[in-house]
């Protein structure tokens, strides 16, 4: 079987360290669990370059469990759970290719309610702070999982809500849908739109109703100028930074596996976007991360 983009992305000679920020940030959505490093040492080299809090994020059942357990007795950790916008259909309807890649048969409606039930009870533990990625991708599933994506992204909202935990959202073509949803619904007091994708024109409506811009990598991408502008468009005491890790590694090092010690380089890039100084914007950035997530 042919390797996809994700699996290759994820291979290869780790970059460099970067030179170390001056004031500290937070990587604000990380997959450790897809990294080939210990829990330990991604922490102690993301500290070592300024990066010193991970929001650890889960994408399943089982990835979330393994976020909550690696937040635990670890204050540079927080953890956020949910089923990833392509994980719902992937539950009811199967899938010859789930994230294990391992084929999945359909489980149907029943095993969805199971799934949310486990995610319900994760999402009530202290370390866990927020609920997400959530969402909707209109990308990688098709018309037949739209109205189960849709369905769980509401169910996402309302745990978010009932539980005070901010609502991480992953949105791929799909805007118009993800902003109907959060009005219909009502969103959470705190809303992170996660490796943001839009156009300038959404950031001013994300900015209108306060909700947060996570950018990650590949804002630093050439092609990635209408990105750029949307980053310009984003108010500073509204934005974050992640790296999406292992995936969306910056320039110079696209292609190459992603980590939390590479955030210097997209903080940089949304500085000179953002025409602020490096240590005003890190400090506005880590700011924006304590009240969206809580103190560490």
């Amino acid at each position: 079987m042919s390797k996809s983009r994700r699996q290759r992305e994820a291979e290869g000679t780790p970059p460099p360290l970067p030179e170390p920020l001056r004031v500290p940030v937070a990587d604000s959505h990380t997959h450790l669990d897809m990294q080939n490093s210990g829990i330990d040492e991604a922490v102690a080299k993301a500290a070592s370059v300024g990066v010193t809090r991970l929001i650890q994020v889960g994408v399943d059942v089982e990835r979330s469990r393994w976020a909550v357990a690696a937040a635990e007795g670890r204050p540079e950790v927080s953890a956020t759970v949910a089923l990833h916008p392509n994980e719902a259909p992937r539950i009811v309807l199967g899938d010859p290719d789930d994230w294990s890649g391992r084929r999945r048969p359909p489980g149907g409606p029943e095993a969805l309610e199971a799934a949310l039930a486990e995610i319900e009870g994760l999402a009530a533990l202290p370390q866990v702070r927020g609920i997400g990625e959530t969402g909707l991708d209109y990308f990688r599933t098709g018309p037949e999982g739209v109205d189960v994506q849709q369905e769980s992204f509401r169910r996402h909202i309302d745990m978010a809500k009932r539980h005070g935990k901010a609502l991480i959202i992953h949105d791929r073509d799909a805007h118009d849908d993800v902003l109907r949803i959060l009005a219909e619904e009502g969103p959470p007091e705190r809303v992170v739109f996660h490796c943001y994708s839009g156009d300038a024109a959404m950031a001013k409506v994300c900015a209108e109703h306060g909700y947060y811009m996570s950018f990650a990598g590949n804002v630093t991408f050439a092609t990635a100028e209408r990105l750029r502008e949307a980053a310009a468009a984003a108010p500073a005491d509204l934005l974050l930074v992640e790296t999406d890790a292992p995936f969306l590694t910056p320039k110079p090092y696209r292609g190459r596996p992603n980590a939390p010690y590479l955030i210097p380089h997209t903080l940089r890039a949304l500085a000179e976007i953002q025409g602020l100084p490096e240590d005003d914007l890190a400090a506005a950035v880590m700011a924006n991360t304590d009240r969206v997530f809580g103190p560490p």
